[in-house]
């Protein structure tokens, strides 16, 4: 009508029927935040926190069946056993002559060069390979010491005599060893804890240590103790860590931390979710540490120490050996990883990743055109959202993200566990791979030591095998089980 008053447009109306983002959260956030628009100019308005506005989604986790584990002693009597045959293939094929020639040319009366050997050698490594059962024994009767002063009193001298023994082979064969051999060979006896104690005791993780959380339980005696605050070592605190370097290489890993899903609503959740991820990365660090050491410290005594005193006369398959070598540390470390890594400690790992998150960086001039944030270390931030940190724009990828965007090892713990499969998917394609070898070379070996090494060896890896791929089945049904609305999942058997 001409004259009259009109009424708004349809671009009007479709501006003003929803309030905006800026409306509803706006920039001048109660913890810290700001919204930012496209001239990277906060709004001045005043709204409630983010996580009180768009709440991140709960974080469901799948229960696990309690998965049969061997007992420490189990697991060490088995290792021990393993490293033996181990041990015997090599001298094997170090030592081995043609037996079978007839007698009008004999080349050797026996199938081995017996009197090639080093016995005190051969004693020295088997105790060497023996010090964690021997340990672990010693715990276990220590563990158990409960009963009549009696018993007590016979526990302590069983214990007493079980160590001194050991302690008197070894003098004894390191006696005999340094009258019949050189110097630079009796260097090789020692030269895994030469190596041990620079890599491992002075690496200490201090400074970016905190305090346990309460939702996670940890022993008293695994609580990092701070000796870097200055620059040099004292005595004392050398030998406190030789000490304690050492006690885990004898002992089994402590108890496994418990992990309880935060509450939603705890004002301290994000710091208590971060000081938990730092917990268990030292936790799993320590373990890492143990397997390498230890894995390759079989290897060592094995295979590679056995060539160190062979006599230069005497001509063995270097290839053969150096590629027992190579296997020989392969099969202990997945031993010790799915001991020392058992499925519910993935799950553990898992679940606080789950709830720890993990920031993409973003370049910069992308996602100009939507809301960004200043990140908030008090801040549960849902899937999606845009932060900036340290001149840099971060887009959320969990649903649930709690972590440092800056931080490299949050971002690398995420990566490695927010797949509670991944490192079991790992062991088992290691150990398929060794077996899938040595089969190979079985159907192609013509010699009988080869043939023998491998058909031993082969009986070790089967069981090993079996137990990864057992794990694998159970775990990927009940990781595959639909979660319920309640968060309940698959109950533990």
């Amino acid at each position: 009508m001409p004259g009259g008053r009109r009424g708004p447009s349809r671009q009007q109306l479709s501006r003003s029927a929803l309030p905006s983002l800026q409306t509803l959260v706006g920039g001048n956030l109660s913890n810290g935040t700001g919204l930012r628009n496209r001239s990277s100019n906060s709004v001045g308005l005043s709204a409630p926190p983010l996580s009180a506005l768009i709440t991140p989604e709960p974080v469901r986790h799948s229960r696990i069946p309690e998965l049969p584990l061997d007992s420490s002693l189990l697991f060490e009597f088995l290792l021990f056993l393993y490293l033996l045959v181990a041990l015997f293939v090599q001298y094997i094929n170090i030592y081995r002559t043609v037996w079978w020639y007839p007698y009008s040319h004999p080349a050797a009366s026996t199938s081995l060069n017996f009197h090639l050997m080093d016995y005190h050698l051969a004693i020295f490594i088997t105790v060497m390979l023996a010090r964690r059962l021997v340990w672990t024994i010693v715990s276990e009767v220590s563990q158990s010491s409960g009963g009549s002063l009696f018993r007590y009193v016979v526990l302590i001298t069983a214990r007493l005599s079980l160590l001194t023994m050991c302690g008197w082979v070894l003098c004894w064969t390191l006696v005999n060893l340094c009258k019949n051999h050189s110097v630079l060979n009796l260097l090789f006896l020692g030269y895994p804890f030469g190596v041990y104690v620079p890599l491992c005791c002075f690496h200490q993780e201090g400074g970016k240590s905190q305090t346990a959380p309460t939702d996670c339980d940890y022993p008293a005696d695994h609580q990092q103790t701070d000796l870097t605050e200055t620059p040099f070592f004292r005595p004392r605190d050398f030998l406190f860590l030789l000490r304690e370097n050492l006690r885990e290489q004898f002992s089994s890993p402590p108890h496994m931390p418990i992990h309880t899903c935060p509450p939603h609503t705890h004002s301290h959740t994000p710091e208590l979710i971060r000081a938990e991820v730092e917990e268990l990365k030292s936790d799993f660090n320590r373990r890492i540490k143990e397997v390498l050491f230890n894995s390759l410290f079989s290897a060592y005594y094995v295979a590679f120490l056995p060539l160190c005193f062979v006599k230069s006369t005497q001509y063995y398959d270097m290839r053969w050996s150096c590629e027992h070598l190579i296997m020989v540390w392969i099969n202990a470390f997945v031993m010790l990883m799915s001991q020392l890594l058992p499925p519910s400690y993935c799950d553990l790992l898992h679940r606080s990743a789950a709830h720890l998150g993990r920031w993409q960086k973003l370049e910069h001039g992308s996602y100009s055109n939507a809301p960004q944030h200043l990140w908030s270390e008090s801040t549960i931030w849902p899937q999606g959202v845009l932060v900036r940190h340290s001149r840099s724009l971060y887009k959320a990828v969990g649903a649930y993200n709690v972590a440092l965007p800056s931080d490299v090892s949050h971002a690398r713990f995420y990566f490695l566990f927010h797949k509670p499969l991944r490192i079991l998917n790992l062991l088992i394609w290691i150990e398929s791979s060794v077996v899938l070898y040595q089969l190979y070379s079985l159907l192609r070996s013509e010699r009988w030591n080869h043939t023998l090494s491998l058909g031993l060896i082969l009986c070790c890896n089967y069981y090993v095998l079996f137990k990864l791929l057992r794990d694998r089945i159970v775990l990927g049904k009940a990781y595959s089980y639909p979660l319920s609305s309640n968060g309940l999942g698959l109950k533990a058997q």
